[in-house]
């Protein structure tokens, strides 16, 4: 009870305030849940579509209030997935093993182990120590400060799909630390560097989500989605090689459009390198631990790109090959896996999320949505379809909290309408999957990582809010140009 946090002794009326807040946060409560409640109803009594069971129209219900709840947050989103997959047996829309199908999924536990692979970055102190050699190496101006964290993100983006994790634990505690040094806080002189170094830091950070299959966790499941609706397989080489070209030319372009129009009030950091090379002096030489995670990083992605060219081991194989590797030379312990907690909340809601989406899938009605909804682009050239789509998806992502969220809600539903309309299927599933990522620049809620820097309290919603918009026009235009004179090059369409 939040009322015996204010003993009537500490001062008067305390209680009562107290009590004032915790109504005020069962309302809010309550709220929420009436909310998801209302969608759960609205959709079950609607009148069932013909050719659709009863028990796939439940299903829908139950799927869209489970997003919904994910996005009102009544409980925490793991706890609604969960809840979501127990009313799936108990309503009759999917059997008890059906519903919880999903947590046996391949690509639900290579999105678990990859979290413990970031663990091992962060306990070993690898992925610090490749931070601070990089800013060691280009940290003597302010934009090169600025690359130097952004490129320790890029590097470890390339296998740790928890880019709150990577930015959480390693980049942003380096980077407000340099802000500090030049006195630059966020109450005092916020604009002198910090500021700056938040925006760019969050703007590369989703560029480098869009750059990697490991970028971030729902990029796993969208190569999932892609596979079942358009029979495309997106591996791990395949995702990079289609957005390496435009990915370096948007980190060209977004940073130095910040470093322009809103510039930090200093240009020079000769302190950042010097902070940074007696950091690594504390340090020392590599520990034993630290080697063995780098063997272990760089074998995982070595295996991840190779796929299907030196070897078949599925890419789940892979991962677990090398966190066994941790594990059998003590590098992660049992403990630090079972104290994951953010992998096991990442597992319970993929899992479940996953497995709905699929099911809906073999029932009919994401066909039927691309059959009506394709009725208001009839007419239309194919790729007057696919960019008006293309717009709406990557701005509806004002709406979403969470990119798994968006995915999970929206990412069939406008491939199978940019199939339907005609759009080859190899650029809409790109278009959407690089688009997955790059919408999260246009708030600060975006992605994990948003909160990760937004939090800090450098910047402001309107500042952050101004760059977003920006950041995303940039990165439209380069995407939608540069990608696709590249993919078509690589003959992707």
């Amino acid at each position: 009870m939040i009322v015996t946090a204010y003993p009537v002794a500490t001062a008067p009326g305390s209680d009562i305030l107290a009590m004032k807040v915790e109504k005020s946060e069962k309302f809010k409560a309550w709220h929420r849940w009436l909310i998801v409640a209302t969608c759960a109803l609205a959709v079950a009594f609607c009148p069932v579509p013909e050719g659709i069971k009863r028990e796939s129209w439940i299903l829908l219900a139950i799927f869209l209030a489970t997003i919904v709840g994910s996005i009102a947050r009544p409980v925490p989103a793991g706890a609604m997935v969960l809840i979501g997959v127990a009313a799936l047996p108990i309503f009759g829309a999917l059997s008890i093993g059906d519903a919880l199908k999903g947590y046996a999924d391949p690509v639900v536990w290579l999105v678990l182990i990859a979290f413990f692979l970031a663990r091992g970055m962060i306990k070993t102190g690898l992925g610090r120590r490749i931070a601070l050699l990089f800013v060691r190496a280009i940290g003597h101006t302010t934009l090169g400060l600025g690359y130097a964290l952004a490129f320790t993100d890029g590097v470890l983006s390339s296998v740790v799909p928890s880019n709150g994790a990577r930015n959480g634990g390693i980049v942003m505690p380096i980077a407000r630390s340099v802000a500090e040094t030049y006195d630059s806080t966020p109450e005092e002189n916020p604009e002198k560097l910090g500021t700056f170094l938040m925006n760019l830091l969050y703007q590369c950070d989703v560029i480098f989500c869009a750059t990697f299959l490991t970028g971030q966790a729902s990029n796993i499941i969208i190569a999932r989605f892609a596979q079942q609706t358009a029979g495309i397989e997106i591996t791990y080489a395949r995702w990079f090689v289609g957005a390496i070209v435009p990915a370096l030319i948007s980190l060209a372009v977004v940073p130095l459009l910040i470093y322009r129009f809103f510039p930090p009030g200093i240009k020079h950091t000769p302190a950042a390198a010097q902070l940074a090379s007696e950091e690594l002096e504390k340090m020392g030489a590599m520990s034993r631990h630290e080697t063995l995670m780098l063997l272990t990083f760089i074998a995982t992605a070595a295996l991840w790109m190779t796929k299907g060219w030196l070897h078949n081991l599925d890419t789940t194989v892979v991962a677990l090959i090398g966190l066994v590797g941790l594990l059998v030379s003590k590098v992660l312990n049992w403990e630090d896996l079972i104290q994951e907690k953010a992998a096991w909340e990442v597992f319970i809601w993929y899992g479940g999320l996953v497995n709905m989406a699929g099911a809906l899938g073999e029932t009919g009605l994401t066909k039927l949505f691309a059959e009506r909804a394709a009725g208001l682009t009839t007419g239309w050239q194919w790729s007057a379809a696919l960019a008006v789509l293309v717009f709406v998806y990557f701005y509806s992502h004002y709406a979403f909290a969470s990119i798994t969220a968006h995915v999970t809600a929206m990412f069939i539903p406008f491939l199978t309408v940019s199939l339907t309309a005609g759009a080859p299927a190899g650029l809409a599933v790109l278009l959407l999957a690089y688009f997955s990522n790059l919408n999260a620049s246009i708030t600060h809620y975006g992605t994990t990582s948003g909160a990760v820097y937004f939090g800090t309290g450098y910047v402001r919603q309107g500042n952050w809010w101004t760059i977003g918009f920006l950041a995303s026009i940039a990165n439209i235009l380069i995407w939608t140009v540069f990608g696709l004179v590249w993919w078509k090059i690589l003959g992707w369409w």
